[in-house]
């Protein structure tokens, strides 16, 4: 046992390697120990967003029986952004279930912390399908040409900030600021149209 320990510690493998050979082998003993890297990280997005310590060791659970099926099925460069992503997605689709979408909506937006561009930011968009209602769909449409497809290639098609800039023919440093700015804007269009709806 000792042996095998030792080997093991000697030979750490990398993220890569374990998703190819779980991708391969179908093995949850090698699933673990990517998983088991990252729980951590995956327990404080959920925290941040449930709110909630027992729900949010419960998400992290139901969230290693979600990587079984999806890993397989993706292509996967950097598994940290992609946990990242996969994580908020769960968490955003188990606020949208447990509390009616305007007043989930109105708390998350009016969050500073949240609205803030940083890494773990979001926006109540969701480059995984999430379901856009009405008034945050009409509030898009009215965004800048550029804020727009800067909001839709970002959270829609998960670019990073390289990519969009290179496929716009923009710099990095505008890209930024076109999101910054239309996250500003889609906060004030929905206060508005909250507003008008009471």
């Amino acid at each position: 046992m000792l042996l095998k320990l030792s080997d093991r510690k000697k030979a750490k493998q990398s993220d890569e390697d374990l998703l190819k050979k779980f991708t391969l082998t179908g093995d949850l003993d090698l699933l673990g120990e990517l998983y088991s890297a990252y729980m951590h990280l995956v327990y404080g997005v959920c925290l941040k967003y449930l709110k909630d310590r027992e729900e949010s060791s419960d998400a992290v659970m139901q969230i290693f029986e979600k990587l079984i099926s999806e890993i397989p099925k993706q292509k996967i460069d950097n598994f940290r952004s992609w946990l990242h992503v996969v994580t908020k997605n769960y968490c955003l689709m188990k606020l949208r279930s447990q509390k009616s979408k305007n007043e989930k909506m109105e708390e998350w937006i009016n969050d500073t912390v949240v609205v803030m561009e940083n890494s773990l930011s979001l926006h109540p968009i969701d480059e995984d399908g999430y379901d856009l209602d009405k008034e945050l769909e009409e509030c898009i449409e009215n965004l800048k040409v550029e804020q727009k497809e800067c909001i839709r290639q970002f959270y829609y098609e998960n670019r990073c900030y390289k990519d969009i800039a290179t496929l716009m023919g923009l710099d990095e440093n505008k890209v930024k600021s076109h999101l910054q700015n239309a996250k500003r804007n889609l906060k004030i269009c929905l206060d508005d149209k909250n507003g008008q709806n009471k």
